[in-house]
Formats: C-alpha cells, sequence, structure tokens
C-alpha cells in the first residue's frame, strides 16, 4: 500500500492530529477552549480549523482542482489574517503538515525504502503553502483596504459634525 492510500485510509484521524498542531499555534489558555469546544457558533474558530484540515487531505490526495483547495483554504487563512500573528506564524498551519507526514510515516517508508513517495507528497503541501500565501495576502490587502474606509468615514463624520457646530456658532451670533 502507498503512502496516498495509507493517508486516505487515516484522513480523518490525520486530520485531528493537524487541527491539534494547528490549535497548539494558539496561546495556551486559547487552546484549551477551542480544543474543549468544537461548536461552529460558539468556537468558529475551532470549527474552522477542523473544517479546513478534513476538506484539504482528500484535496491533497487528488490535487486536480485548485480552486477546490484555495477555497477549503480560504476561511482558515482569512481568521489567521486578521489575528495578532507575523505572517510567517499566520502560515505555518501548513508545514505542520508536513511535520505530521513525517511523524505518522517516515520510519515505515525509510523501512521500506520508499522515502521518494513521501518526499512526492510534499511537494503537494509545499504548493499548498504557496496558494495559501495567495489567498493570505488577498485577505491582508482587504483588512487595510477596510481600516482606510473606516478613517475615511470617520474623518468625513468628524467634519461634518465640526461644521455643523461651526453653523451653530455663528447662528447664534447673528441673533
Amino acid at each position: 500500500m502507498g503512502l496516498e492510500e495509507r493517508i486516505a485510509e487515516r484522513s480523518k484521524e490525520l486530520a485531528e492530529k493537524w487541527a491539534v498542531l494547528i490549535l497548539g499555534t494558539y496561546p495556551p489558555e486559547t487552546q484549551a477552549v477551542w480544543k474543549e469546544n468544537r461548536e461552529r457558533f460558539s468556537n468558529p474558530v475551532g470549527h474552522a480549523i477542523l473544517k479546513a484540515s478534513s476538506e484539504l487531505i482528500p484535496l491533497l490526495l487528488a490535487w486536480n482542482d485548485a480552486e477546490a483547495v484555495a477555497g477549503a483554504l480560504t476561511q482558515l487563512v482569512k481568521i489567521r489574517a486578521v489575528q495578532d500573528f507575523a505572517p510567517s506564524q499566520a502560515l505555518s498551519f501548513v508545514f505542520l503538515f508536513k511535520k505530521l507526514l513525517r511523524q505518522e510515516f517516515l520510519k515505515e517508508l525509510s523501512a521500506q525504502g520508499s522515502l521518494e513517495e513521501l518526499l512526492a507528497f510534499e511537494t503537494r503541501v509545499d504548493n499548498l503553502a504557496v496558494i495559501a500565501f495567495d489567498l493570505y495576502v488577498a485577505a491582508r490587502d482587504q483588512v487595510q483596504r477596510m481600516r482606510v474606509e473606516e478613517v475615511k468615514r470617520a474623518h468625513v463624520n468628524i467634519v461634518r459634525r465640526a461644521n455643523l457646530m461651526a453653523s451653530d456658532v455663528t447662528a447664534r451670533k447673528a441673533e
């Protein structure tokens, strides 16, 4: 049985382990809350992590639909783009999958002399990181545009209020 078949066979277990590794990138108190609660509405980040990891493994195995891969990555990348992470930390979750693959399959594949299978599959994970990077940059750009628009709206409101106050003052002088 090849590496891809082993991954497919254990995809649910691997998705869970990958989600735990991703959760490990958060502070300990946050991890404790998110690991306990997987409810979609009370823990949207934990849910998004598990959903993304569960969807990405089959897509990595098939590796024939870049749009589906991007779709599975989008929510998690957007979440991490607005959190207080450096870009390298925000996208490190992709490489945690490589770490997991090595933990789970390296000894077995090494004993069989099949390390090239692992290296070939890791190339897909590297390509996943490139897709995640593009999504991350787009998400950060959107956040910055939203911040600029918010400053513009605040400025307009300040000017509007200042003009109203000025007209009130001049109206009283005229009386």
